[in-house]
């Protein structure tokens, strides 16, 4: 039997608006890396060579690729996103990601759209939603099927940018459309879960919020279940079920992310970096940076420099 392509079968609606979402990125994102599109809440990303491993923050956001994939590791989990399945973001918190195909003729293209959670609250205020099309585990970084009707109203959102004269006006609109259709889709339930203010998710992400502020000083358990409104059991149970990691695990991941930013940044003063992102022990800064990122610090930078 033959297939679809070899009957000459024409593309398919998703597969022709990834090729005109492709085109548009490239106009719009040139040069490789992270382009930043304000004022709409998108951010594209570029990748014309294989990259190594990227530290960053996760923010609140839907991100998905429109040519080529990434693999994101966050804690102890390991998400693939692409063309077909969006990454959906709630917490901010350390991760590192892989681009593993990418070239000149075909860059790999991503893009993130920011969710303001308080326009989500908003949304979900003015009217009586009807529950979301399928309940996903409750994880608070996760995978899930872009459906095309979120993909289709992102690229209508992106493409302001060849008209911004229409920005200011068509933007909110297309924006609340996206909005809707997330919670109408599998990580709906997710998404509604961070508004409930008093639930286990909004407490820690403020649990996330006290550690990103004091992630270079040392803190007790007590003092931050005490700051959350929880007892010390049940935050580390629930804090390392969203982020896997303990408290104090998380405190150290965001040592070493700050570690690599600023070595890559400043140069190679490795005892000041160890030293300013809150470590004593500069062996025991070498411990931990070569465990986490596979290499010592002098080694690790000078591959991400080089590209080797």
């Amino acid at each position: 039997m033959l297939h679809a392509a070899q009957l000459g079968a024409a593309p398919s609606p998703r597969a022709l608006l990834l090729s005109e979402f492709a085109q548009l990125i490239e106009r719009h994102a040139a040069a490789s890396g992270e382009s930043r599109q304000a004022p709409l809440p998108l951010t594209f990303y570029r990748y014309a060579a294989p990259s190594g491993d990227d530290c960053h923050f996760t923010q609140a956001a839907l991100v998905f690729g429109v040519r080529g994939s990434k693999t994101v590791t966050v804690g102890a989990r390991t998400y693939r996103y692409d063309a077909e399945h969006g990454l959906l973001a709630l917490l901010d918190m350390p991760a590192v990601g892989r681009v593993d195909e990418a070239s000149p003729e075909a860059p790999a293209l991503c893009v993130a759209f920011a969710i303001d959670l308080q326009r989500v609250a908003e949304l979900v205020g003015q009217r009586e939603l009807p529950p979301p099309d399928e309940r996903p585990l409750d994880l608070e970084i996760s995978i899930g099927s872009l459906p095309f009707e979120v993909l289709e109203a992102v690229f209508r959102l992106a493409r302001l940018l060849d008209t911004p004269k229409h920005i200011p006006a068509l933007a909110p609109l297309l924006e609340q459309e996206i909005l809707y259709r997330l919670l109408m889709s599998s990580q709906g339930v997710r998404l509604r879960h961070a508004l409930q203010a008093d639930g286990r998710m909004a407490r820690i992400s403020k649990a996330v919020e006290w550690i990103r502020a004091r992630y270079d000083t040392p803190f007790r358990i007590d003092e931050l279940a005490a700051h959350v409104n929880m007892s010390s059991s049940s935050l580390h149970q629930h804090f390392k079920d969203a982020t896997t990691l303990s408290p104090l695990q998380f405190q150290k991941r965001l040592r070493l992310v700050e570690a690599r930013r600023l070595l890559v940044r400043r140069g190679g003063d490795v005892r000041l970096v160890a030293s300013t992102v809150g470590y004593d022990n500069l062996s025991q800064f070498h411990r931990e940076y070569k465990r986490l990122f596979g290499t010592p610090p002098l080694q690790d930078i000078s591959r991400l420099r080089t590209g080797t």
